[in-house]
């Protein structure tokens, strides 16, 4: 069987998440062939799992090594932009974990790149894999229940002690991860977002920035969007909740479709609202409707499942789960959040990007992240201009 050579750069939580995955086999197409850390002990505990493999202390030194036709980025988040960037010139296949970058700006010019590039750029949107989020979009995309009024997500089962963010620290800091519950948690879930429902034309949001803990990051969000058919959403998410939520709901012209606790329940209107609005005769009316839970396939295969689809569209050219390319678009909506958290005002799609950046270069500027590791981001940033 052939199968293609890839080379993991970073195994911290997610790298090593990967090996473990092709240790039990769930990757029959892919061969591990190289690793590369800067932190001397990972590079150590992957070389006890792949004896075979090749460590590099640098994502250069494993990309010119010739050990590899294809990465996987699995580093900082900063980095991806200029790692994926640097791989495609080379010649070599990416994938990067999520987000796609901190600033759509820097994303851009990767999207760029990859679009001069003949080799395959995928992102990590595992949840697009989840049978729940699959059959909501298939659902929507149908139109058999007419255009979307209103979509409404409340995510807040992302609870956190102070002890988790005072573990590294780069941890929740401007400079370090470039956010705080938007860029570390909520990646998948704007994707989710904007895949199932469509990108909106209008963010109005308030970020509150170490509102539950001692953090420089925001730790609590509000976020209202505006539709170009006159729909609206909201997105609201904390660290901050016990219990929390995760309901992502839904309404259409003739449905509403709730995802929660594993189901997609549908309430399916007898009648289009629009037209018993109009038409009907009596001042509080009703629609009949019926209640069931949607048919799932049950597949929910995550990491696997788009690691095994970009080797097959390496090896046969067939579909990845997400383009590398589609990572924009929910960091198109954080951003947002924060520009219009930061300016308190409505903002419109696409954003100014050389607002934004100027203004999260003053939050780097004045974020407590070592001053050392500061700098190296800002040549990483700067270099990719």
């Amino acid at each position: 069987m052939q199968k293609v050579r890839l080379g993991i750069i970073g195994v911290g939580n997610m790298g090593s998440s990967h090996i473990k995955n092709y240790l039990k086999g769930d990757m029959p197409e892919i061969e591990i062939t190289a690793v590369a850390d800067v932190k001397p002990d990972r590079l150590a505990w992957a070389k006890e799992q792949l004896p075979e493999v090749k460590a590099y202390a640098t994502a250069s030194e494993l990309m010119d090594s010739g050990e590899v036709e294809a990465v996987l980025i699995a580093t900082p988040h900063y980095d991806h932009p200029p790692l994926v960037i640097e791989a495609l010139e080379k010649g070599l296949h990416a994938m990067s974990e999520k987000p796609a970058g901190v600033y759509t700006k820097q994303v851009r010019l990767m999207n760029e790149a990859a679009d001069k590039s003949d080799k395959k750029f995928g992102i990590m949107f595992n949840q697009r894999t989840n049978c729940l989020y699959r059959k909501a979009k298939e659902l929507v995309d149908s139109k058999a229940f007419g255009e979307i009024k209103r979509v409404t997500w409340i995510i807040t089962d992302w609870y956190r002690t102070q002890a988790y963010y005072n573990s590294g620290g780069w941890r929740a800091t401007w400079s370090g991860e470039g956010g705080g519950v938007l860029l570390n948690q909520c990646p998948h879930q704007l994707d989710l977002w904007q895949w199932i429902c469509g990108m909106p034309e209008k963010i109005t949001a308030v970020c509150h920035e170490g509102k539950w803990h001692n953090i420089e990051v925001e730790d609590d969000v509000m976020i209202y969007a505006e539709y170009p058919n006159g729909a609206t959403g909201t997105f609201i998410t904390t660290t901050g909740d016990y219990p929390g939520t995760n309901r992502l709901e839904i309404t259409l012209d003739r449905a509403k479709l709730i995802c929660e606790n594993g189901k997609l329940t549908v309430y399916e209107l007898e009648q289009s609202t629009e037209d018993y609005t109009k038409n009907a005769e009596e001042g509080f009316g009703s629609i009949k409707y019926n209640v069931y839970d949607a048919e799932l396939d049950g597949r929910n295969d995550q990491h696997v499942e788009v690691m095994n689809k970009f080797a097959a569209a390496i090896l046969r050219d067939e579909p990845m789960t997400a383009s590398g390319q589609e990572g924009i678009n929910g960091l198109t909506i954080s951003n947002a959040a924060f520009l219009s958290s930061w300016l308190g005002e409505t903002v419109s799609l696409p954003i100014d990007e050389d607002k934004f950046y100027s203004l999260l270069q003053e939050k780097i500027n004045n974020s407590t992240f070592k001053k050392e590791v500061k700098e190296i981001v800002n040549e990483n940033m700067d270099s990719t201009y």
